[in-house]
């Protein structure tokens, strides 16, 4: 194989009760990118679309990954690639996290598959490091292992695989602001109370178990945050009016994606995604904010090949 394309999905971290330990990806949104081998033995940015994203390889996730891949399994060619984003990096939905972990999936893939899936992972990780400067597992877990996913430890590395209600859908809308990963991690609490540290816990059970089985209710009722939101949605202009629609409109729980500034909605339903997409579009319309507005299946399973 000297050329493939791939489909990185979008990912929504933390779902609500889940800080850093959880994550999922979507089916319908996410970014496309091409790998084609050359004779150079570099890593060459040959297009980007889509975002304002470096074209140097020790700066682009991509290329970072691509680059350290290649030369711990002293490969003898280099590559080019092509990155077509869908939807805006800062956007809380794991945009940096679809271009690693798409390069750890294709350049395994060129590869002759070298790597497990775990060891994908870790590459993946460094691109987020080369990011935002932590090597965070939540996004590109989900990104490469599709579905739920939950960083049970980082030492040993370890991901359990959640299974996904068929029908389950999010609603997600995304204002066009910038707010720094920095910035939202600064602002959180260095250290939290017990009761409350036991009420976030107990939602990660629920939440685990609701997915396992299907109970939707009870997935519904585990999706409440006592340790991040109650300060980060001071950052998302109009969080509270969000939220407050969703669960209105029938969702099962709604919350912040990642850092932010994007909102999601779980809910069961194609139909009832729908109607919280126009719920949020009501919310939204006359705030003079940009914002995009998503709807969709969660990915049964995480980068795929688009051709061969």
């Amino acid at each position: 194989m000297d050329q493939l394309q791939i489909f990185s999905p979008a990912t929504v971290a933390n779902v609500s009760c889940g800080y850093d330990a959880m994550a999922f990806a979507l089916e319908s949104l996410g970014d496309e990118m091409t790998f084609r081998k050359n004779d150079s033995g570099q890593i060459r940015i040959v297009k980007i679309e889509g975002a304002d994203l470096p074209y140097e390889p020790n700066k682009n996730v991509a290329a970072a990954v691509a680059q350290r891949m290649l030369q711990d399994a002293a490969a003898d060619f280099g590559v080019d690639i092509e990155i077509v984003k869908k939807y805006k990096p800062g956007s809380g939905l794991g945009s940096s996290a679809a271009s690693g972990a798409g390069a750890a999936f294709a350049i395994n893939q060129l590869l002759n598959n070298r790597y497990t899936k775990l060891e994908q992972l870790k590459y993946a990780m460094f691109g987020e490091e080369v990011a935002c400067g932590s090597q965070i597992a939540d996004n590109v877990a989900a990104a490469l292992y599709g579905g739920f996913v939950l960083i049970r430890s980082y030492e040993p590395l370890d991901i359990v695989s959640i299974p996904t209600p068929a029908d389950l859908y999010v609603t997600v809308i995304h204002p066009q602001i910038e707010i720094k990963t920095e910035d939202a991690r600064n602002i959180l609490p260095k250290e939290i109370p017990m009761r409350t540290a036991v009420f976030q816990w107990a939602n990660v059970g629920g939440l685990i178990s609701g997915l396992h089985t299907a109970d939707y209710e009870l997935i519904g009722r585990s999706l409440t945050d006592h340790v991040v939101e109650p300060y980060r949605k001071k950052l998302i202009p109009h969080f509270d009016a969000l939220k407050s629609a969703a669960m209105d409109h029938g969702a099962l729980g709604a919350g912040i994606s990642g850092s932010g500034p994007s909102v999601f909605a779980l809910v069961k339903g194609e139909e009832t995604a729908d109607k919280i997409a126009a719920a949020f579009d009501k919310v939204y319309k006359n705030s003079e904010i940009e914002y995009r507005i998503y709807t969709s299946g969660i990915a049964k399973t995480g980068v795929t090949l688009r051709n061969k």
